[in-house]
Order: C-alpha cells, then sequence, then structure tokens
C-alpha cells in the first residue's frame, strides 16, 4: 500500500440551510479543492456520505447527483451508507483506492439536509437506523438507545447526570471558539439538568442537534501529496467494526464493542497507542457517547469517562482534549457530513491552523465515529509527520 495523505479540507457552516445537501457539498468540495490547490478536474474519484436524502428531499442516487453539481458528471462516483459513519466509511474506500494505486486524488465527503421537515419526521427517519422491523415499531428512538447506555453505564460504573452535563458544558465551550458550528453559546451544568427531559436520563442538552450541513476532503498518493499547496496529513490508519444490531442481542449496553475492535484495529496499523494520540474528534450523539467512547478508544479506563469529563481532562488545556470543534453536541450533526467533517478538523489541528481551539503540538490526532445503534464504528489515525 502506498503512503497516503489529506491535502484538502472544506466545511459549511452547520444550521439551517435552504440549498440541497448536493449543493452544500459542492461549496465544501470547492473548498477542499481550493485548499489542496487543485483543480476539480484532478479528481479521479468521488465518495460520498448521504443518509436520508431519500426522505427529506425524495432524492435517491445522491453521489451522481452531488458529482454533477459540482461539474463532475464524468467521475466514478460512489455514495455510502452507514448511517452517522456514512462519510467516514467511504474515506475508507477511497483510502484504499489510492493506497492501492488505483487513482491518485480522490474527493471523499458528504452532506444532508434535514432541517427542512419535522423533528417528528427527522426522529423517525433516524429511528430507520435501528432495526426498524422490531424496534420502531415499539418506538423506540435514537434519544432512546442511548438512554439505555446511560443507564447501564451509570448502575455498573456509578457515572452520573452531572457528569454526563459536563461533556455538553465542555463541548458548548469549544463550539464558540468555532465559526461554522451550529450553536456558539457557552452553557452550564445547571441548565443542562434543569433542562426538559428526552428520554430518561437525558434531557434536551445531552442531545446533539438535527443540522445541515456539508463536509470533503481531497486525499491523495504520496506523490501528488509533496507536490501540493498545503501541508499533508498523513492517513496512518483507518479502520472499522461492526456489532449485533439489535438491542436485545448486546451483551453490555456499558460499551460498545465496535469502538473497541476499530481501535484497536487502528493502533495496529499505525504502530501506536491511545497515549499517542493528541487530539480527538469522537462521536459525541449524546453526553453519554462521548464518555463511553473516550473508554472504548482506549483514553480513559473503563468506568472513568464520566470523571474524565468531569475533571477538565478532555477540556482544551486537559490531557487529552476531544471535540476541539464542538463535536456533534455544538458544532452539529448533518448525517452523511460528520464523519468528513470529523476528518477535517483533525486535519486542521494537525497543521496547527486551528485558532483559538488550537491543541499545542497536535501532532497524532485520532477521529471516530459510530453509526446508528452503536452497529459500526469507524476509527482513523492521522500524523503531522
Amino acid at each position: 500500500m502506498r503512503r497516503v495523505a489529506v491535502i484538502g479540507v472544506g466545511v459549511t457552516k452547520f444550521g439551517r440551510h435552504d440549498r440541497t445537501s448536493a449543493e452544500l457539498f459542492a461549496e465544501a468540495a470547492a473548498d477542499a479543492l481550493a485548499d489542496a490547490g487543485l483543480p476539480a478536474t484532478a479528481v479521479q474519484a468521488l465518495y460520498y456520505g448521504n443518509v436520508v436524502g431519500s426522505e427529506t428531499e425524495k432524492q435517491l442516487h445522491t453521489s451522481p447527483q452531488a458529482a454533477s453539481v459540482l461539474g463532475l458528471p464524468a467521475v466514478p462516483t460512489t455514495r455510502f451508507e452507514t448511517a452517522c459513519a456514512s462519510s467516514h466509511a467511504a474515506f475508507r474506500h477511497a483510502v484504499m483506492e489510492v493506497g492501492s494505486g488505483v487513482s491518485d486524488v480522490v474527493l471523499v465527503g458528504g452532506a444532508e439536509r434535514v432541517l427542512n421537515v419535522t423533528t417528528e419526521e427527522s426522529t423517525e427517519y433516524f429511528a430507520y437506523a435501528s432495526d426498524a422491523r422490531w424496534e420502531q415499531t415499539l418506538g423506540l428512538t435514537f434519544p432512546g438507545v442511548f438512554a439505555l447506555v446511560a443507564r447501564a453505564h451509570m448502575t455498573k460504573h456509578g457515572t452520573t447526570e452531572a457528569q454526563m452535563a459536563a461533556v455538553a458544558v465542555k463541548n458548548h465551550k469549544h463550539g464558540t471558539l468555532n465559526p461554522k458550528a451550529q450553536f456558539q453559546k457557552e452553557i452550564t451544568i445547571e441548565q443542562v439538568l434543569k433542562s426538559a427531559m428526552v428520554a430518561d436520563p437525558l434531557k434536551l442538552y445531552d442531545c446533539c442537534p438535527f443540522t445541515d450541513g456539508g463536509a470533503a476532503v481531497v486525499i491523495a498518493s504520496e506523490e501528488v501529496a509533496k507536490a501540493a499547496a498545503r501541508r499533508p496529513i498523513w492517513v496512518l490508519a483507518s479502520a472499522a467494526a461492526s456489532d449485533w444490531m439489535l438491542i436485545g442481542d448486546k451483551r453490555d449496553l456499558s460499551r460498545v464493542p465496535a469502538t473497541e475492535r476499530a481501535a484497536a484495529a487502528a493502533y495496529r496499523q499505525a504502530g501506536l497507542g491511545p497515549q499517542d494520540v493528541n487530539v480527538v474528534e469522537l462521536h459525541d450523539c449524546f453526553t453519554i457517547a462521548e464518555i463511553v467512547a473516550t473508554e472504548g478508544l482506549g483514553l480513559f479506563e473503563a468506568g472513568t469517562g464520566g470523571v474524565a469529563a468531569e475533571k477538565g481532562w478532555t477540556s482544551l488545556g486537559g490531557k487529552i482534549p476531544v471535540n476541539p470543534s464542538g463535536g456533534l453536541k455544538a458544532k452539529g450533526h448533518p448525517i452523511g457530513a460528520t464523519g468528513a467533517a470529523q476528518i477535517a478538523e483533525v486535519v486542521t489541528q494537525l497543521r496547527h491552523d486551528a485558532g483559538p481551539r488550537q491543541v499545542d503540538g497536535a501532532r497524532v490526532g485520532l477521529t471516530h465515529t459510530l453509526g446508528g445503534n452503536t452497529a459500526t464504528v469507524l476509527v482513523s489515525l492521522f500524523g503531522r509527520d
């Protein structure tokens, strides 16, 4: 396998948009190509993440539509759908295409538009990413899934609602430093604990928002990367893992085994361990999801993720900064774009271009994206050197 690098990144503002997901992706892609110093004609393939376009925009076959809007109708393109991990899965496959020598430049990303429909409709569409036949008919939504995870973690490890609230407070504070974030206001522990109950014990401020937005990255072979306009950030590893779909088949809801397996594979590929990571963008769709992910990635011992958030170990300036972008919680979660947006943030951090949210001296970064009801996980590692 050839060495592969990210040489360009682009992210739209996250929040409500009147444009289609294809148009949002085109904006992010144009920025990524400009960042890479490459014309669109240099792109040899497009891998695109989009999840609910068939419901919110009545649009299937979204990848050639995205390519067409970008002005690349002849480029081979594939849509990826692995729920929230869609564009991270697209990235992993694009890395394999470039690494194998099939292509030298591949454009990867995703987009989503969901704020044009009601919250009730969005909640239903998102629930299709669980086992719709068995679980959705019983009324299980994703807040319900992660409420079960929270209760299991609280029972097994003594995690508290205040510790979960600390995750939201931290990510909202980070979000104020990110001009692309949907929410740019600080909140308090008290506000989180007093916010409306969504699915006990998760409250409104424990949950990430529905979001529109797009994100894109340009990946390239070593030869192209070394001649690129910007400093290349090297892909050290990219791994995927899966787990049981049905909640009832999962043995221990206080853990996400797919995270543990994907992380172990990524560390093995890179020849690194969690102690080598300087900055992390992970999947905090709910505050408990961040706590469980920090443990599954090996950043903290099982049962101590809540303590880490409470003590500020995952804040900017802490032991291992997590979600300096604001995470899904404050930056927003446009499902198909989320994985690519996480990668764009880590690349920005490793370039030392993140401004007021910069993690000092960051040289190794990790991205973690969880798809659906913990059934799919992608973990990638990136290096400045």
